[in-house]
């Protein structure tokens, strides 16, 4: 959806709220100038919305008197996609403030269809099962979502207040470069204005913010999502674990994705590649490193090894037992 296009539907939004609508309070809700306004109504009019243009000093825009809303009208295939979106939000851990904002939506636009259609959705949210279990996460507000998505959009630095993982409150100033969905959580990339060092910080986490005023330019080939993956990946954690593991990164990537390590290709001539971990367990590790099935050496920390070896007699015993 194009912006324009979008601040026509908000244009549509605000004259539904009832009332006369002064030219100069709609140029400033939607962040236009009034000429701008008077074309919006304009599309508005081109689609058979009445809307009535009401003259004099206090004049304006209103709709005409007992105006409704046609149903939704979608196909069978744009409402599957609308519905089955808004689902797997939520299942996803993405949708903002709570649950409850992705199952009253869906309920509205399921009110809005036409019955028959309304009926065969209700059947599959009904039905339909999952193999992934919901993702639980704590979603940042709407608000601060939506205001740090203009302000990168629109290149502004922001403000905020932060609470980092260890209950640390600071406050800080951003340049929002973009913003990040991972593992049910949102995160935005942006960097310290005094230092230029690209920070990531978890939406969750924001206790307030600002937009301030200025402008900026994001690094030519910055890649948001990449970005957030590599910083997670370094967060410091209980165990460092260092690896060389004999394989091809693209083989190695299978089992541990970037949002778990980092991976240093090698250099010209060997076929051994560098990997670190950040974990709170090792317990995990070794299963995967089997799974890997690829020549490696555990670096640090001496106690994976322990653990590897500790794995490697259980798997022994297991396939020397023939009492099963």
């Amino acid at each position: 959806m194009t912006t324009s296009t979008a601040r026509v539907l908000a244009l549509l939004e605000i004259l539904q709220s009832g009332g006369l609508r002064t030219v100069p309070d709609l140029a400033a809700r939607l962040g236009v100038d009034e000429r701008t306004v008077r074309r919006y109504v304009g599309h508005l009019l081109e689609l058979g919305v009445p809307v009535d243009s009401v003259r004099g000093r206090y004049g304006g825009y209103r709709l005409a008197p007992g105006y409704r809303m046609p149903p939704l009208m979608l196909t069978d295939e744009e409402a599957l996609a609308v519905v089955l979106g808004l689902l797997a939000g939520r299942r996803a851990g993405l949708v903002t403030t709570s649950a409850a904002a992705g199952e009253s939506a869906t309920a509205k636009l399921l009110r809005v269809l036409p019955a028959a259609l309304r009926r065969r959705l209700d059947a599959l949210l009904d039905t339909a099962d999952f193999t992934a279990r919901p993702r639980a996460a704590t979603a940042p507000e709407t608000e601060v979502l939506l205001e740090l998505a203009e302000a990168a959009l629109h290149r502004r630095p922001v403000a905020i207040g932060y609470t980092d993982r260890k209950g640390r409150e600071s406050d800080r100033t951003v340049l929002p470069y973009g913003l990040v969905a991972h593992a049910g959580r949102w995160y935005l990339s942006g960097a310290d204005p005094a230092d230029g060092e690209v920070r990531t910080f978890r939406l969750d986490r924001v206790t307030a913010l600002r937009v301030r005023s200025g402008s900026f330019e994001v690094p030519a080939e910055f890649d948001p999502a990449a970005t957030v993956l590599d910083s997670l990946a370094r967060t410091p954690w209980t165990h460092d674990v260092s690896l060389r593991i004999r394989g091809s990164v693209q083989h190695i990537r299978g089992h541990l994705p970037a949002a778990i390590a980092t991976v240093t290709t090698p250099d010209e001539g060997t076929d051994w590649v560098q990997v670190r971990i950040r974990a709170e367990r090792l317990d995990w590790i070794p299963p995967v490193l089997a799974a890997l099935d690829r020549p490696f050496v555990v670096e640090r920390p001496a106690a994976l090894r322990d653990l590897v070896r500790a794995l490697a007699r259980r798997l022994d015993a297991y396939a020397t037992d023939e009492s099963a």
